[in-house]
């Protein structure tokens, strides 16, 4: 049903994680804020994130070595410049969010400076920075920031609206100028789920915060809702698109028969989980020298190795040495959750597998966040900022969100005059006819099974010229009959979310197919060394052609 209702706002922000929600704070101070989330305002990545926050806050530590890990675990590809400036906002902006009353834990109860901090040591660092709160630190933050939005006046939070795609124009400017045209946003068609209706969101600023893809693959550690709607709708308006081969494969998510995941976090191999295969077989050390700490690639490929070796469907992941109270009181959440399954962690093995669980790549942004495409911002996951390279290092995830988000908040704030909402040129309104399609949507409804497996089986953790090339084919069809029965069928938004899984999907396949070495995440059979000379430095795909996506 069309609605085509207007609201109008200063700033139109796609997601509420953390990097919407914080962005959110911040620009509340000079304008109105509309946050638009598909579901209910919890859900997000953030939400589920474990392990905690990378931070230099103890004088044991530094900036500099902080810096090296994230550009060591980069595997070459992370942009220095953007390294620095991130990780030396670490203090502040945990500070941030203590002011915001997130309680990270002490070393004891007493205490209550920097120094104080109970600090993680998670793969790939050489110092234990991880602030966290016990095992659920996602959780907190976003608590927090939810109390904070909510009592703001000038944001305002629409639940259970997703978007569709950005409102679009050309902008002529003079013959002079570098190029002819520059494309605008304008801000976003969004489907009302409850009601059933299409509104209409007009901004001078629209940032893209919603998170990643990895519902796109079979096993994931991601909520639901993780469809790559940002994504996607990025490169529908013609935004540059970086890095999407670089899917990050957590290395132990549970397993259960039934398929349904949950994360392990890495911290509890950071304080002493040891991995070893079903038949007692502790096989980190085969593989890299830092065992069950090594670069999460490294380990997820490890497990994926052996898997292959054996035929067995897990391998076991050991804390039964670390005792029943310090298991219970720092992973109170992940205790909680296995004892669902049925296993006591305190003295079971606990089965695991990799699961997509973070995409590297995203949507191409400057060091303000700006994209290619005017008005248009990202942050958090959905953007690729140059942080994380090839692979991320463990938990600089809610760092870079952060930090993203407050990069963006002061871009906006030097440019914004708080007159140009009302001024924008007329949006076509959303034109829908027609009756749904059932009867065809029988057929289209088994697309994302077959898309998750099709992405497991051919782009996952190891990959070939092979796999990627009878992926690329498959998945040309697929896509194609999703758009037509898109174009053709009033908008549902299980079809918004396919849509979107299949534009994850190709955008990942033929960035794979672009990257002729093997690197950080990447790693193909028939180009198993990394090649710093012939190969590209970033992976980029824009849709040029506007009459066809493909």
């Amino acid at each position: 049903m069309t609605d085509n209702t207007t609201h109008y706002f200063d700033f139109l922000i796609i997601g509420s994680g953390m990097a919407g929600l914080s962005l959110a704070l911040e620009l509340s101070e000079i304008g109105t804020v509309a946050v638009l989330t598909k579901k209910r305002d919890s859900d997000s990545n953030t939400n589920y994130a474990q392990g905690g926050i990378a931070a230099v806050t103890s004088s044991n530590d530094s900036f500099e070595s902080h810096i090296n890990d994230t550009l060591r675990v980069g595997c070459g590809l992370s942009n220095p410049e953007v390294v620095e400036k991130i990780v030396r906002s670490g203090p502040d902006n945990v500070r941030w969010l203590t002011n915001l009353g997130v309680n990270f834990a002490a070393q004891d109860s007493k205490g209550s400076n920097s120094e104080d901090f109970d600090r993680g040591k998670e793969g790939g660092h050489t110092h234990s920075r991880v602030l966290h709160v016990a095992d659920y630190t996602g959780r907190e933050i976003e608590h927090r920031l939810l109390m904070a939005v909510r009592a703001h006046k000038n944001v305002e939070l629409f639940e259970n609206h997703l978007a569709i795609d950005l409102l679009m124009g050309i902008h002529n400017v003079p013959p002079a100028t570098k190029g002819s045209d520059i494309r605008v946003s304008y801000g976003a068609y969004a489907l009302d789920i409850v009601q059933g209706t299409v509104k209409i969101f007009k901004a001078s600023r629209t940032i893209l915060a919603s998170g990643g893809a990895g519902r796109v693959y079979l096993h994931t550690t991601n909520p639901d809702i993780t469809t790559g709607d940002g994504i996607a709708m990025a490169y529908r308006a013609g935004a540059v698109i970086k890095n999407m081969e670089f899917v990050q494969f957590h290395p132990t998510s549970l397993y259960t028969p039934e398929g349904k995941t949950f994360l392990i976090s890495e911290t509890v191999r950071g304080e002493g989980g040891k991995l070893m295969t079903i038949s007692g077989h502790h096989f980190m050390s085969d593989y890299h020298p830092d065992r069950e700490l090594a670069p999460r690639d490294i380990v997820a490929r490890a497990i994926d190795a052996e898997l292959k070796k054996s035929g067995d469907k897990f391998v076991y992941l050991d804390v039964r040495h670390l005792g029943s109270r310090y298991l219970q009181s720092r992973f109170p959440n992940i205790y909680q959750n296995c004892l669902k399954h049925g296993i006591d962690i305190t003295t079971d093995l606990i089965p695991v597998v990799p699961a997509a669980h973070y995409f590297c790549g995203g949507a191409a942004i400057d060091a303000e966040g700006r994209t290619n495409i005017a008005n248009l911002f990202a942050c958090g996951e959905t953007s690729c900022s140059g942080m994380h390279g090839a692979n991320r290092l463990a938990s600089n995830s809610l760092l870079e969100a952060l930090a993203t988000a407050r990069m963006v908040a002061n871009s906006i704030r030097n440019t914004f005059s708080g007159t140009e909402v009302r001024t924008y040129p007329q949006i076509r309104p959303w034109i829908e006819e027609g009756v749904f399609d059932h009867q065809e949507w029988v057929m289209i409804s088994h697309d994302e099974d077959t898309i998750r497996r099709l992405m497991s089986d051919y782009v996952g953790i190891v990959r070939s010229n092979k796999r990627l090339n009878r992926a690329n084919e498959r998945m040309s069809v697929l896509a194609r009959d999703i758009e037509e029965f898109y174009q053709l069928n009033p908008v549902r938004a299980d079809v918004i979310e396919l849509r979107n899984l299949s534009t994850i999907a190709m955008l990942v396949i033929r960035s794979a197919l672009m990257r002729l070495e093997s690197r950080g995440l990447h790693y193909t059979t028939d180009y198993p060394l990394t090649d710093d000379i012939h190969c590209k430095h970033d992976t980029e795909i824009r849709r040029v052609d506007f009459t066809k996506l493909w």
